[in-house]
């Protein structure tokens, strides 16, 4: 016998091995988890006593060793099931499906005959609808020498797999043992960063670092993270980030890490969206449609061997690679998260119901190690990940066009809707509790749509799909019900006719469904220039007890920024119209005194155009650019890169938006800030239901739902100004309110703030400064 190097489940091991044909992406719904115990269970009570379930098998292949449990084997007949459950009709099970399924039977039937020295065996693959209880069987008889010739074929397949993983995982401690950190010298606090992370993935911690933006946080995070991949014997690094930029930045710093070796063993993979990878946005995800998915898993073998024998695979090599060997990116992409050292990805992809990263970090049981960019944003996308909403008119549309074999379920969920719209006196209302009449019709009605697109995977109504998803997600979120969120019911439409309603169930606090997401890792470093309190992060997200708190030095100084509030003046939402001129005022004398890009920024796209307005009225000559309502990447750049070291202008844009952080204009390309809001979000029905939740839990109400998400938005917008120990600039921070000493105390440590005060505009001819002294 060998000495055991390797172990694999059967399962994992014909997924790697033996799936071949089609990708097919067709929308069928699965049974349940619970389904699926629930069939096996009533198959294995069909049979007779003398049946033997869950029979655990395993063999050797050389230094290989497969094991798993075989669904059920009957002695009396020498044969060995395999059993599946399904929806639907047995015909719509996918080719490569059915092709996995029969590999798992031939090599659980291979090791049967070798534990009890069969000469053959009787194999069969068993699909179970759960719907209508039925069995359909498929049955061969194999000699325990062709068996035993697959068997060794899969081993085979996968042994060199195994020892080439092997091998890498070797050289690439190795190399990361040897990587140095990429410039001479730290750059002031990033020495304190990395030596911090490096003891968080030392020891299993999770850490909040607080650092200012332009610190080098990213490669300040990634490097001591590689650095502590050969002694934690660590098995994949996850870079989460909120925004592509978060995603471009850590790319740029793992790019300076490799270049350092000649062959860097390193493997990198950008995981990008799917609308966002697809070649063929105009067809569907199946052999039939698309020819990226024609004959998938038969090139994915040479695909994933390119791919991580390229080892850099950024959204370009990916594209490349797919393209060459005529399989789809974004599964070739999904696929490669199982065997890339770093991913750099979405937060949705660890974070959300059904992340990917997460599934496989369970399922292969990795140690893993996270960096999380730009944290505070993961406080509101995890509110949105446990968000689902049910939208009135969407269903009585889908109820005109859908198919009459759902017409009882519709009519049942309309009746309990309208019920509910009917009691509600108010425009907006929280019920403390779910209405069980409406999740029961709900759930009927997603039991009934399931059977449809079970029985119709085809030709459905893109709007009958985008429903059952959301109703899906409703019905799951109602299980977990509880203090973390709210259900309201939102009216639109005039009283006194027929108004239709908005149903949520809205996340509040993340921290329930993220804790357990933060407990699998083996450690985690959430880092942001505007990362405190950390009291504040830990109740939000569900970090640890024992997450340790880092508050990096500056490397910057107060002489590098100037930073001025205006005392006298209020943007407060009453104060609004008195307000546009003096901010106008300040804008062009701080231009007219040092010419130079800045942006300036506003609570409201309303807003912004008020003061625009006002200043093109005023002074047409002043070079002034403005964001947009929903920008696509292409206008994002081209306002960016307007910005340069030449040019002189005003850009206008939103506080808390696409280019309120993780944009980087260094030295003349922004020379200043303009802040003319507190970030605070707005006074609503649902903002105040935020409040009283977090004042409930927390004891800090207006500090959890405003003050803090506010000033974060307004301390990431002033970060855009200073951007290297080389930079200068100035940050007018354009509200009475900023000299209070609960809004003082949440600026960075390293700024000295000055008071200013407008003064009453001089008569018509008369010159006079803005700001005397």
């Amino acid at each position: 016998m060998e000495q055991l190097s390797y172990r694999i489940a059967v399962r994992a091991l014909c997924e790697f091995t033996a799936r071949a044909g089609d990708l097919d992406l067709r929308f069928t719904p699965a049974p349940s988890a619970q389904e699926g115990i629930a069939g096996h269970q009533t198959v294995v009570a069909r049979r007779g006593p003398h049946y033997l379930s869950e029979l655990p098998l395993a063999g050797q292949y050389r230094e290989l060793l497969v094991t798993g449990r075989a669904d059920g084997y009957d002695p009396q007949l020498n044969l060995l099931e395999e059993i599946k459950t399904h929806r639907g009709k047995v015909e719509r099970i996918a080719d490569n499906q059915r092709q996995l399924h029969w590999a798992q039977a031939r090599v659980y039937g291979w090791l049967l005959c070798a534990e009890q020295d069969l000469p053959a065996i009787d194999l069969a693959v068993v699909y179970y609808n759960v719907l209508t209880q039925k069995e359909t069987a498929y049955r061969e008889t194999f000699s325990a020498g062709e068996l035993e010739d697959f068997f060794v074929l899969q081993c085979q397949r996968f042994l060199a797999w195994a020892q080439q993983e092997t091998a890498h995982r070797q050289a690439r401690n190795a190399s990361l043992d040897q990587l140095q950190f990429p410039w001479p010298q730290f750059r002031t606090g990033q020495r304190q960063l990395a030596t911090a992370v490096y003891r968080a993935a030392r020891d299993g911690h999770t850490l909040m670092a607080q650092a200012t933006t332009g610190i080098g946080k990213t490669l300040g995070t990634l490097f001591p993270q590689l650095k502590a991949f050969p002694g934690q014997q660590l098995d994949r690094l996850f870079f989460l980030t909120a925004r592509t930029p978060g995603r471009r930045l850590a790319l740029d710093a793992l790019a300076l890490l490799h270049r350092q070796q000649a062959d860097m063993p390193l493997r990198v993979l950008e995981h990008i969206a799917r609308d966002k990878a697809c070649e063929y946005p105009d067809r569907a995800c199946h052999g039939e449609s698309c020819p990226l998915a024609r004959g998938f898993y038969d090139r994915l073998p040479a695909a994933r061997q390119a791919a991580v024998d390229r080892r850099w695979l950024d959204r370009e090599a990916i594209r490349e690679i797919a393209l060459t060997h005529q399989v789809c990116p974004y599964y070739l992409s999904q696929e490669l998260c199982r065997w890339a050292d770093v991913v750099v990805a979405d937060y949705n992809y660890y974070f959300d119901m059904s992340a990917l990263l997460y599934a496989l970090t369970v399922v292969n049981d990795w140690r893993v190690t996270l960096l999380v960019d730009e944290a505070h944003n993961l406080i509101e996308r995890g509110r949105s990940m446990y968000t689902a909403e049910l939208d009135q008119q969407r269903f009585l549309a889908l109820r005109q066009s859908a198919p009459s074999g759902l017409k009882g379920a519709l009519d049942r969920l309309h009746r309990h809707w309208n019920q509910l719209a009917r009691e509600q006196q108010e425009e907006y209302q929280v019920h403390p509790l779910l209405p069980d009449l409406f999740i029961l019709s709900l759930q009927k009605l997603v039991s009934a749509l399931t059977d449809h697109l079970t029985d119709q995977p085809e030709g459905n109504d893109a709007a009958l799909l985008r429903f059952y998803l959301d109703a899906l997600l409703f019905c799951r979120l109602a299980e977990h019900f509880g203090d973390h969120s709210l259900f309201d019911i939102s009216l639109r439409g005039q009283p006194g006719r027929r108004r239709l309603s908005t149903l949520c169930l809205r996340n509040l606090l993340p921290a329930p469904f993220l804790r357990g997401r933060f407990a699998t890792a083996h450690s985690s470093t959430l880092f942001s220039a505007t990362l405190g309190p950390a009291r504040y992060q830990q109740d939000m997200l569900g970090l640890p007890e024992d997450s340790q708190w880092l508050n990096v030095a500056s490397p910057f100084t107060a002489e590098q920024l100037q930073v001025r509030y205006v005392s006298n003046l209020s943007t407060r939402y009453r104060d609004r119209a008195d307000s546009l001129l003096p901010i106008c005022e300040v804008i062009v004398h701080q231009y007219r005194k040092q010419p130079g890009n800045y942006l300036a920024f506003f609570s409201s796209y309303s807003y912004l155009q008020q003061v625009l307005e006002v200043l093109r009225a005023n002074w047409p000559e002043l070079p002034v650019r403005a964001q947009a309502p929903a920008m696509d990447e292409t206008a994002r750049s081209a306002f960016i890169e307007g910005f340069t070291d030449t040019s002189h202008c005003v850009g206008f844009a939103v506080l808390g938006g696409i280019f309120g952080e993780g944009i980087d204009l260094p030295g003349e390309r922004l020379v200043g800030a303009f802040i003319a809001t507190l970030g605070l979000p707005q006074l609503n029905p649902i903002t105040e239901q935020v409040r009283q939740r977090m004042e409930a839990l927390f004891g800090r109400g207006y500090d959890y739902a405003h003050l803090f998400p506010g000033l974060q938005k307004v301390v990431q917008a002033a970060g855009r100004v200073i951007r290297s120990p080389e930079d200068r600039g100035v940050v007018w921070l354009l509200d009475d309110r900023f000299g209070q000493p609960r809004v003082r105390r949440l600026f960075p440590d390293w700024w000295q703030v000055q008071r200013h005060r407008l003064q009453p505009l001089p008569p018509p001819g008369v010159t006079q400064e803005l700001f005397p002294g």
